[in-house]
């Protein structure tokens, strides 16, 4: 092919392509992080609050409960995960000290 009909291909075919440019322009990411953390929060409830976060190398919804501790995390690659909150670490810790206070 020479210069010339490549020229010609990419100017038919720029005639019929989407301007990505004009729709990448529309796309605020604060606006879509804020957008999925009202539908996130609205899904999950009072007293949770839940976070997308879209930076970095992947993309995680973080969900906290009403004392502000992370107790879920979801991330594509490894899905759910679990944390424990303060309240729940509290009630180990004196479970745990009750028992070995008792023996």
């Amino acid at each position: 092919m020479g210069n010339k009909f490549l020229a010609l291909r990419k100017s038919e075919v720029a005639k019929v392509a989407p301007d990505r440019s004009a729709l990448i322009g529309k796309v605020d990411m604060k606006e879509i992080r804020e957008t999925a953390r009202r539908w996130l929060s609205f899904l999950f409830g009072e007293p949770y609050e839940a976070k997308f976060q879209s930076e970095g190398t992947g993309s995680a919804i973080h969900v906290y409960d009403g004392n502000g501790d992370e107790i879920l995390t979801y991330t594509a690659g490894v899905g759910w995960h679990e944390k424990e909150s303060k309240a729940e670490m509290e009630v180990h810790g004196a479970l745990k000290a009750a028992y070995y206070g008792v023996q």
